[in-house]
């Protein structure tokens, strides 16, 4: 599977994960996005991909959903940290959904 974003071709992996994270782009999120039948991105979608890209930076691994959970709380507040609040915007969740978009590398076990 790949991705043309400014005329630059970028491979996804079948299930269409960043093969190459050094190729991330805010382009190519919006193009990983309409894969996963999320268009447009919001703002609230981009605070919980800019928040995922920020822990995998600083920690060099992919965040627990609960404690993803936390670190949205502590950041935006009760009504954005929750499972639910987070499933409404990426159906199949963090893990599989925003990561993905985030273009974060495919956690073991994850399809």
């Amino acid at each position: 599977m790949e991705a043309q974003v400014n005329g630059k071709t970028i491979q996804l992996s079948e299930a269409g994960w960043l093969e190459n994270l050094d190729e991330w782009s805010e382009e190519l999120a919006v193009e990983i996005g309409k894969n996963e039948r999320i268009d447009p991105l919001t703002e609230e979608h981009w605070d919980i991909i800019r928040t995922a890209r920020e822990y995998f930076q600083d920690n060099g691994s992919v965040c627990e959903p609960r404690q993803f959970s936390k670190i949205m709380k502590d950041r935006f507040g009760a009504d954005r940290s929750s499972q639910k609040y987070i499933y409404s915007l990426f159906p199949t969740g963090l893990i599989k959904c925003a990561n993905k978009i985030a273009g974060l590398p495919r956690p073991k076990g994850c399809s």
